[in-house]
């Protein structure tokens, strides 16, 4: 099984407003850096997660201040090797600049098969469960995540 991860929120700025430059001038250095990361499977591609984002019609609701990334990752030491030991956690640490510190729920995480590429509504779904029932097997945070990791096969 690997991780499937889906992370959300709404910028307090358009992505055209300076405010935001630091963190839209910086999106594809990110990125580049989880590609190359050990264990790193998949991310949406720029062009599908815009077109998510954007739809007024589909599960994100077309805010078109939203910032969200769907990855799958080989393991949860893995992604969190990724999240906190690169450079990914200079921005995480500044996300108060860019997001609003009252959102809830920003993440969700679950198993997913190898070679199995999630949609953003499998993802919504998973987040919508989560926020409303809590960590589960079927969706859940990186405490669950961790707990998860920990249990024998």
């Amino acid at each position: 099984m690997h991780l499937a991860e889906f992370n959300i929120g709404t910028l307090k700025h358009d992505w055209d407003d300076p405010r935001v430059a630091d963190f839209a001038n910086n999106l594809d250095r990110v990125n580049a850096i989880a590609a190359r990361s050990p264990g790193f499977v998949w991310r949406m591609s720029d062009d599908d997660m815009d077109s998510a984002q954007t739809d007024r019609a589909g599960v994100l609701g077309g805010n078109p201040r939203t910032a969200s990334t769907l990855s799958v990752w080989e393991d949860l030491a893995s992604l969190e090797a990724f999240v906190w030991n690169t450079v990914h956690k200079k921005f995480y640490d500044r996300r108060g600049e860019w997001y609003d510190g009252d959102q809830g729920l920003r993440l969700v995480l679950w198993h997913v098969p190898a070679g199995h590429r999630p949609t953003i509504e499998e993802a919504m779904a998973r987040y919508t469960h989560l926020d409303r029932f809590g960590e589960s097997d079927y969706a859940f945070g990186w405490k669950g995540a961790r707990e998860r990791s920990e249990r024998p096969d």
